[in-house]
């Protein structure tokens, strides 16, 4: 049998982590929507009685370290099941960026595999088991426009997104998302409005969405990585209404309205990020 499965990637338009606990263990306030970019993950089975995957991307880990290899390993565990399996990952997404693309594969896999061997889970289901595989996997197994909160494991649906287009940049680096999380305790964070931001989306009020895109994370990490915070200032230079870094980065995002802007900024902001850039619409995945 064989299934291939979309895992697209993830944006921050807010993120707060309100609880950094002694043990560096991080609760979240975050607001999460899903885009067009996306990996493309394959599963089929074999009789090998082994779990197997392939990329054609050389920064990812062939072992347990890989979140789409130990989502198949947490599955087949949990339901007894001891047919052989290949994974292949076509990357899309960025690796170490900021995009969740580890965590939509990972998510991807448990979809696929709840529906390919009929287990009947709800989606609800499915993330509990994303849990325990990262904090992003819960919100991409759902996949559209959220509040997220507690551990990552706390989805409140949110309406979609008012039709705009996001321009992603990402510079010439890779982050470490666990070393940017070991850094938060004792460091004194800037904590957003994340229910201020939550409000606009629900009355899908795009200029206070743009005017309130916040993240925690972004002067720990831009103060390791400086060019975040040239990108994102020149990002609204060059015609973006707002703009933000995702996740623990290094991607950042601008915002526009309407398609001429979206090209207006892609001309201008081309020669500055070269061949690390992607235009996207809201409105294909929410």
């Amino acid at each position: 049998m064989k299934m291939i499965i979309k895992a697209p990637a993830k944006l921050n338009l807010g993120l707060d982590a309100p609880l950094v606990h002694p043990n560096k263990e991080v609760e979240w306030e975050m607001i999460m929507t899903s885009i067009s970019l996306c990996d493309y993950v394959t599963l089929e089975t074999n009789d090998s009685q082994e779990i197997e995957i392939d990329t054609d991307s050389g920064f990812l880990p062939a072992d347990s370290r890989n979140l789409a290899l130990k989502a198949a390993e947490l599955f087949f565990k949990a339901n007894h099941i001891n047919s052989g399996l290949k994974i292949t990952i076509e990357k899309n997404i960025p690796v170490a960026a900021g995009l969740g693309g580890g965590s939509s594969d990972a998510a991807a896999v448990l979809r696929g595999l709840n529906q390919m061997f009929e287990t009947g889970y709800s989606i609800f289901e499915l993330a509990k088991f994303g849990l325990q595989i990262d904090s992003d996997v819960p919100y991409c197994v759902y996949g559209k426009t959220a509040l997220v909160s507690g551990y990552g494991e706390i989805i409140t649906p949110l309406p979609k997104l008012p039709s705009m287009w996001f321009v992603l940049a990402k510079p010439n680096v890779s982050v470490s998302t666990p070393k940017i999380i070991r850094s938060l305790y004792g460091t004194e964070l800037q904590h957003p409005n994340i229910s201020l931001l939550t409000e606009a989306v629900k009355r899908q009020d795009y200029g206070e969405i743009a005017g309130n895109l916040a993240n925690t994370l972004e002067n720990v990490t831009g103060e390791l990585y400086p060019q975040i915070l040239t990108i994102k200032q020149r990002l609204v230079n060059y015609g973006a209404d707002g703009s933000l870094m995702t996740g623990s980065g290094p991607t950042t995002y601008g915002i526009c309205r309407k398609k001429v802007g979206l090209i207006e900024c892609l001309i201008v902001f081309l020669a500055f990020v070269g061949k690390y850039i992607w235009p996207d619409q809201s409105k294909l995945n929410n």
